[in-house]
């Protein structure tokens, strides 16, 4: 796994009683001052890769099972540290959700195909990367905050955006590692500096022409979001 600058993570020992899922979202919330809240998890016996209702909403049609808001809703997520402690204590499983927009990272999102040729892309053009997100299906960019005007006048700008590319700003959410979902594991591609409070984000409008290429030319049309 390649990571920022080919700095290697430090093992760092897990605390007494906590998950994965713990430790990671108290990192967002209290070291980078990230919101998150827990996502919703996949139902009671959910058998991963089995057709029904896989997801805690129970939607036999959940675009992203298991990896959404639920209860609570999006509204709740927060930096506090002892709201953090009690959702993933009562849940030690559940995915971690980025509340994107504001003061936090926004993203895009594009098939995994597609979002290893993108990097390729960036990598040969020189440019400094943020952290990367990737699942089984769908790698995610992180970027610096981008406001819904700024993101239309760089879309118009476009002479055609994929709908297999996804947009997630202000009023939105990313899945974060090491949440594990109906896809499977999520994991980071590029990950964050250990211990950085502030990671690189590149601003959307720097990556965004290699995005949409790379979306383009994706063998899947992409109508359908998943994990």
């Amino acid at each position: 796994m390649r990571e920022i600058l080919g700095r290697r993570r430090r093992h760092r020992p897990r605390r007494k009683g906590s998950s994965a899922q713990l430790e990671a979202a108290l990192t967002c919330a209290t070291l980078r001052k990230w919101p998150v809240l827990p996502g919703a998890g996949p139902a009671a016996g959910a058998v991963r890769g089995e057709r029904g209702p896989g997801c805690a909403c129970r939607d036999p049609e959940c675009a992203v099972p298991g990896a959404h808001p639920l209860d609570p809703g999006l509204l709740a997520a927060t930096t506090d540290e002892r709201m953090v402690r009690w959702w993933w204590t009562t849940r030690p499983a559940a995915p971690v959700l980025l509340a994107t927009g504001g003061r936090a990272p926004c993203a895009l999102s594009l098939p995994a195909v597609a979002g290893a040729r993108a990097l390729t892309a960036l990598d040969g053009m020189g440019l400094r990367l943020g952290p990367v997100v990737a699942t089984p299906t769908r790698w995610s960019l992180m970027v610096a905050p981008y406001s819904l005007e700024r993101l239309g006048e760089l879309l118009h700008a476009q002479d055609r955006v994929p709908s297999s590319l996804r947009f997630h700003g202000e009023g939105g959410y990313l899945l974060l590692p090491p949440s594990e979902v109906d896809a499977g594991q999520v994991r980071w591609e590029r990950a964050p500096e250990e211990g950085s409070a502030a990671p690189w984000l590149p601003d959307v409008e720097s990556v965004l022409d290699a995005l949409v290429e790379a979306s383009n030319g994706a063998p899947d049309g992409g109508s359908r979001l998943a994990y």
